[in-house]
């Protein structure tokens, strides 16, 4: 297996693939493994190119292949936590995906909390139940407010032989993460998902704080 290197990020290498069947239907997952150690995930839908999967290359029309890049959120994508927007935009992406018939998920492991960890995540929540906002709430506790890094992610695309994606997401930072990292971004396709009562405010301060891409109700 040939490692990655990409300038940001050190060393991303495939070391393990396997069909994973889902409600969406039929994905191969791929797992990649940092040199600090990391493992991330791949869900490739359909014919991307590179790799395992048949295909000879991006779109001929440049359209480029639908992506998602999504940071690991086991409160949100496993507990069905209400705080965020993480589980639903993640089952959006996916369906978005099955019905293209053509398209990868990038799990990002090591970006709980935007970067700071779960348990740091979880005294974060605390702080909000006070009054601070997502942001100040990381900052307090002597945190970035975003700590994310993107690329493992380029490094991932640039092994599936993907060089040009139409991002599903509404955070810009992540089209400029993948940008740095030699991926050509032609589209940002936001994932809008129904506010609710406990992550309205959450929602609000990624829009006014980070610049994502969402409605202002």
């Amino acid at each position: 297996m040939t490692a990655r290197w990409v300038p940001a990020g050190g060393v991303v290498e495939r070391v393990a693939s396997t069909r994973l069947p889902t409600e969406y239907g039929e994905f191969t997952a791929y797992g990649y493994r940092t040199a600090r150690g990391v493992d991330h995930l791949a869900l490739v839908r359909g014919e991307v190119a590179g790799g395992e999967v048949a295909g000879g290359g991006d779109d001929v029309d440049g359209a480029g292949t639908l992506v998602r890049l999504h940071s690991e959120c086991l409160t949100g994508d496993v507990l069905g936590s209400l705080r965020c927007d993480c589980g639903p935009q993640l089952r959006l992406a996916l369906a978005m995906i099955a019905e293209a018939a053509k398209g990868v998920v990038v799990y990002l492991r090591g970006h709980e909390g935007r970067g700071i960890g779960l348990a740091a995540k979880l005294a974060a929540y605390a702080l909000q139940d006070d009054g601070h906002d997502t942001v100040d709430a990381n900052l307090a506790l002597g945190l970035p407010a975003d700590a994310r890094d993107y690329s493992d992610a380029a490094a991932i695309l640039t092994d599936l032989g993907v060089g040009k994606v139409r991002l599903l997401s509404n955070n810009p930072a992540k089209a400029a993460g993948l940008s740095e990292g030699g991926i050509g971004v032609v589209g940002l396709e936001p994932l809008v998902v129904p506010a609710n009562p406990e992550n309205a405010g959450y929602l609000a301060t990624k829009r006014d704080r980070f610049g994502h891409i969402l409605p202002t109700r």
